[in-house]
């Protein structure tokens, strides 16, 4: 059997979060075996712990969000997802504000620190989830849906789709997870110029940039909207009569799908456990994605009980 994985040295960043705009101190260190993925708020008082798991998610709006008591901390899904394709078991997340920072936009520089750490061999073995029967779950409010099927190994296959001149159907997939840090990892999280205003409406992306995200501007609006957004964001004018992506070249031709693959390793990494097994997933969002999560759990529970 293969054993349990923890890093092996602390590693840090620091950045600002995407929707607080604060400006966000995460380290990550080593932990012992069968410690699982862990999160310390070290800003508050007795600096509260956290399982990542699927147990303790509150809310998917624009991220996957876990609450235990009075705290919360969210945006992990990119730092979840490094962690279980680089096979880490066990590991402390030390941060100092309610969520974690979106650097690039993408899970490339986790994945790099943890390679440059290193990645220390324990003594237990690891706990697998073996899939035995399907497992599905469909958002009734999007209809997006997700499922996991009995395989010999672990992989995804993602479609997304929007009602987009620039982004129609795109698929990804990955068929083994040492595939991740090259064909995946740079992927950054994307954004439509339409959803923006709303978002800022809702006290959010107060840390979006042009920088971590891939910015999709598909449909015309004036120059003196355009320019309230801009300045909104802190960022250079934009010419509103030109469509395209605003942050330059894509990273990958399909670089959105590849994303949203990244989300759904991230979020059903808060299964708490390696999965065997193929994830089909059509129109993913956290929400579909960690309800999955919670499924698997439950399962999980009741061959143990």
């Amino acid at each position: 059997m293969p054993k349990q994985n923890t890093i092996k040295n602390s590693f840090s960043f620091q950045g600002k979060g995407l929707h607080t705009g604060l400006f966000i101190h995460l380290t990550f260190i080593p932990a012992p075996e069968n410690h699982g993925i862990k999160i310390r708020r070290i800003d508050m008082p007795d600096q509260p712990v956290i399982d990542a798991v699927a147990d303790y998610v509150g809310q998917t709006q624009r991220g996957t969000i876990l609450k235990k008591d009075d705290f919360q901390v969210s945006t992990i899904e990119h730092a979840m997802a490094s962690l279980y394709a680089m096979g880490i078991d066990n590991c402390m997340l030390e941060v100092d504000a309610p969520e974690f920072p979106i650097l690039d936009g993408s899970a490339k520089l986790y994945v790099e620190k943890i390679l440059e750490s290193g990645i220390q061999e324990q003594q237990s073995d690891r706990e697998y989830f073996v899939v035995k029967n399907k497992i599905e779950y469909t958002n009734p409010e999007t209809g997006s849906h997700i499922m996991v099927v009995p395989d010999e190994d672990f992989s995804v296959n993602v479609q997304i789709g929007f009602k987009s001149s620039l982004l129609k159907n795109q698929y990804a997939t990955l068929e083994n997870l040492k595939e991740f840090a090259t064909e995946v990892s740079a992927a950054r999280t994307f954004v439509f110029v339409r959803e923006i205003k709303p978002l800022i409406k809702m006290n959010l992306i107060k840390g979006g940039d042009l920088k971590n995200a891939v910015v999709i501007y598909d449909e015309l609006i004036s120059q003196e909207s355009m320019d309230r957004l801009t300045e909104k964001l802190g960022q250079p004018h934009i010419d509103a009569s030109k469509l395209g992506y605003l942050s330059g070249d894509l990273k990958y031709e399909n670089e959105p799908a590849r994303h949203k693959l990244i989300d759904v390793i991230g979020d059903l990494a808060l299964v708490g456990r390696q999965i065997i097994g193929k994830v089909v997933a059509v129109h993913p969002g956290h929400k579909t994605n960690t309800e999955l999560a919670k499924l698997i759990r439950n399962v999980m529970l009741n061959e143990n009980s």
